[in-house]
């Protein structure tokens, strides 16, 4: 039951333009435009730096806010409602949302590490590492999409998955890195799984280190804290 709906998912997620041009295109946009155009300072090359953030950025833009904004809607139509009818459980209907968001990843990863290459991109670290971040990631943001997703009403979390989107977008680490900051913030950035998973991302990819404990410590709370909420107050209708 979990891999049909979960097939399901994953159809009516291609289908939606929109979707895809959030999951997809603005990622792609991104590493191409900040990659080529000198408008950053980082160490290194720019597409060594930015790489790994634009993954993040993808795993971020279908976990969560494709999800949450998702979801939302098909609570308000009534999906839901029907889903709840059936031998499906609440559990068993976020498994397979999360399984769908991962399929997607797989050609979001892979179209980003196509034009990766294209711009001189060469990853330095293991995949694996860089795996295993990308799947605690995927718990964590989808947890958090499916948390918003199950207590806000549809208008709500349209707005607030497209506002929380904007504001990790910028201070998460993708483009620009933290330590532009003030110094008072920083702290506090570092917590945030956008930020976790694109540190994580960059030691594994540019500077070849295996997965930092700090960054998997703060994936793993998240992941947990927010799937065991999503399970416990989601609703069918």
């Amino acid at each position: 039951m979990v891999l049909a709906q979960a097939g399901a998912e994953l159809k009516a997620t291609l289908r939606h333009g929109e979707q895809l041009l959030l999951t997809m295109v603005i990622p792609i946009l991104l590493l191409a435009g900040f990659s080529v155009a000198p408008l950053i300072d980082v160490p290194g090359t720019r597409v060594d730096f930015l790489t790994p953030g634009i993954i993040a950025l993808a795993v971020m833009s279908t976990a969560f806010t494709g999800q949450a904004i998702a979801t939302g809607f098909e609570r308000r139509y009534g999906v839901l409602r029907r889903l709840g009818a059936t031998p499906l459980s609440r559990s068993g209907l976020l498994l397979a949302k999360t399984v769908a968001v991962l399929a997607v990843e797989v050609l979001q990863v892979a179209a980003i590490v196509v034009v990766a290459f294209l711009l001189g991109w060469r990853p330095a670290g293991s995949p694996l590492g860089a795996a295993a971040l990308i799947l605690l990631g995927t718990a964590a943001f989808s947890g958090l999409g499916l948390l918003m997703a199950g207590i806000l009403r549809a208008e709500a979390t349209l707005a607030g998955a497209n506002l929380v989107y904007l504001i990790l977008l910028g201070c998460g680490g993708v483009v620009f890195s933290v330590e532009k900051l003030p110094a008072s913030v920083q702290p506090i950035v570092e917590l945030l799984p956008i930020t976790a998973l694109t540190d994580g991302l960059r030691a594994v990819l540019r500077d070849g280190s295996a997965p930092p404990i700090a960054c998997v410590a703060v994936l793993l709370a998240w992941a947990a804290l927010t799937l065991i909420l999503a399970a416990r107050t989601f609703r069918w209708e």
